[in-house]
C-alpha cells in the first residue's frame, strides 16, 4: 500500500496519507477515490463553500468507523486556509474554517471529512445569512416522491413571494431548496421567513406536509425542518458525500430535473462523470440574491390575522423571547 499520494489543486500540492484505505466497503471506495472526487467537483464544492465557517463531519477510518464532528478548526490547519469566528446561542464561539479555495477541500477530506456542513453566512459578515435553507425531511411513511412532491409545490409559492429556490438531494431521503438572499436580515428573522413559508406550504398541502416540530403530531408528511435556519444549525453543503455504504452525495439539481431524480443516482463515481459533463449546475445562484420583505410579510400577516407567531427552537438553543413552550403535547397533557 502507498503511504501517500500528492495530488494538485490550483497552485497548490496536497498530500493525501493512507490513499489506500477503504473508506466504503461496499463500493470498494478508497480515501483517494473521496479526495480525487472532491477535486473532480471543485469548482461545484467550493462555490458552496467559499468564505463560510464551516464545520467538518469526519470518519477518518470510513463509514464503518467511528465519526465526529468538528467545529473548531483542526491544530494543524495551514497558514493558508483562513478561519471565521462565529459565536453559538450559548455565548461560546469557534474558529471554523473558511475555504477559499479547492485545494482546501481536499486538505480536510485528508482527514477523513465526508460531509461539509457550513454555515449560511460569509466569514465577513457572520451575523447576516445570505441563504435562506429550506429542509424537506420525510418523516417515517414518506419517502423522496413525497418530498419531490412538495418542492413542486415549494417553487411557484417562491415564485409568489420574489424568491429564486435552488433544489438539491440531501444525499437521503430529503430535498433540500436553498434561496439566496441579500444578507440584511439576521438569524431571527431569517428563521421568522421560512416558518411564513413552511405554514403556507402547509396550507397548500395540508395533507401531505406539516411543520410540526414535535415528531408525535407529525405522522406521514414531509416535514418542513424551519429550525434548519436557527443560528448553529448547518445542512450538508452541495456535492457533499454522505456517510452511507452508497457513498451517495448531496447532488444539485435543476428543476426540470426533479420530477425524475433519484438520490441513489448520485454518487461519488456518477457526480463527478455529471459534473464533467455538466459542470456546477447551480454556479449562478449566488449572483441572483433576493429579497426576504414579502416572506416577512407573510409572517405579520399569518401574527395579524391569524395569531400565528413563533415556533419552538431546538432543545440546545437558550429560551427566546415569544418563544412557546417547549413540552412535548403529550406531556403536556398529563400534567
Amino acid at each position: 500500500m502507498a503511504e501517500a499520494v500528492e495530488l494538485r489543486a490550483g497552485e497548490r500540492t496536497v498530500r493525501v496519507s493512507h490513499p489506500d484505505k477503504v473508506y466504503f466497503p461496499e463500493r470498494g471506495l478508497t480515501k483517494l477515490d473521496v479526495v480525487r472526487y472532491y477535486l473532480a467537483v471543485g469548482d461545484g464544492v467550493l462555490r458552496a463553500l467559499r468564505d463560510r465557517p464551516t464545520m467538518l463531519e469526519r470518519y477518518p477510518d470510513g463509514v464503518g468507523g467511528e465519526s465526529f464532528f468538528q467545529k473548531r478548526a483542526p491544530k494543524n490547519l495551514p497558514e493558508w486556509i483562513p478561519t471565521g469566528r462565529i459565536a453559538f446561542p450559548s455565548g461560546r464561539y469557534a474558529d471554523e474554517i473558511c475555504p477559499t479555495e479547492t485545494a482546501a477541500v481536499l486538505w480536510a477530506a485528508n482527514l477523513g471529512c465526508l460531509t461539509f456542513h457550513p454555515w449560511p453566512v460569509r466569514r465577513a459578515d457572520v451575523d447576516h445569512p445570505d441563504e435562506l435553507r429550506i429542509d424537506l425531511d420525510p418523516q417515517p411513511g414518506t419517502g423522496f416522491p413525497e418530498a419531490r412532491r412538495a418542492a413542486r409545490e415549494l417553487r411557484p409559492l417562491l415564485t409568489e413571494l420574489g424568491l429564486t429556490g435552488w433544489p438539491k438531494t440531501s444525499g437521503g431521503r430529503g430535498l433540500h431548496v436553498f434561496v439566496p438572499i441579500e444578507p440584511r436580515w439576521t438569524f431571527t428573522q431569517v428563521r421568522r421567513a421560512a416558518i411564513a413559508v413552511a405554514r403556507e406550504l402547509e396550507r397548500r398541502m395540508p395533507e401531505q406536509v406539516t411543520t410540526a416540530w414535535w415528531k408525535e403530531e407529525r405522522g406521514a408528511k414531509i416535514f418542513v425542518d424551519y429550525n434548519q435556519t436557527a443560528r448553529d444549525r448547518t445542512i450538508a453543503s452541495a456535492y457533499s458525500v454522505r456517510p452511507r455504504p452508497h457513498a451517495p452525495v448531496s447532488a444539485p439539481l435543476r428543476w426540470e430535473e426533479v420530477d425524475d431524480a433519484d438520490p441513489r443516482d448520485f454518487d461519488v463515481v456518477t457526480m463527478a462523470a455529471r459534473f464533467a459533463e455538466l459542470g456546477d449546475v447551480h454556479a449562478p445562484m449566488a449572483d441572483r440574491p433576493c429579497s426576504l420583505l414579502s416572506a416577512l410579510e407573510l409572517a405579520d400577516r399569518d401574527e395579524r390575522d391569524h395569531g400565528l407567531g413563533d415556533l419552538p427552537y431546538p432543545p440546545e438553543h437558550p429560551k427566546m423571547p415569544g418563544e412557546p413552550a417547549r413540552v412535548q403535547p403529550s406531556r403536556a397533557k398529563r400534567r
